[in-house]
């Protein structure tokens, strides 16, 4: 199988088994199909991106430059860099943060939970509380991009 081979067979993974969990449905109208496989392929994409962003704090390779200097030839098989040798030997990142892998990552931020509370017994407006994120989960969102203050 080639890279390009290998590649396709590792989205179909993820997309239906592994990460994304989006199990086969079964449409047998023309318009329904299309909107599946693009929902489908928007989500791959959307996890493309958060895996580039989060590489320094997963178990991924983050210095790919490094990694392709070693190696001796395209047909050879790839390499990890020394640094993801070390993040994934010490199971912590250089700046000191547990290296997770994305399905845990995306759990661990699963914790940050936006609650909505309404007083009893008073007349106070409702109002919402988020969780306080942690130090890892805020270096995240950093990464990403995402701010969750109201």
């Amino acid at each position: 199988m080639n890279i390009l081979g290998s590649v396709v067979e590792r989205a179909f993974r993820t997309l239906k088994m592994i990460d994304l969990k989006i199990r086969p449905i079964h449409h047998h109208l023309a318009d329904r199909v299309r909107a599946h496989v693009f929902l489908c392929m928007l989500a791959y994409y959307v996890e493309w991106h958060m895996r580039q962003a989060l590489a320094s704090i997963l178990f991924d390779d983050h210095d790919k430059a490094s990694a392709a200097a070693e190696r001796e030839s395209v047909v050879k098989k790839a390499v990890r860099s020394d640094a993801a040798k070390v993040k994934v030997a010490t199971k912590m990142t250089p700046e000191g943060y547990t290296a997770q892998s994305f399905r845990s990552l995306l759990s661990f931020l699963g914790t940050i939970v936006k609650s909505w509370v309404k007083p009893r017994g008073t007349s106070s407006l409702p109002f919402t509380i988020i969780t306080t994120p942690t130090e890892h989960q805020r270096r995240a969102l950093d990464l990403l991009g995402v701010s969750i203050n109201p």
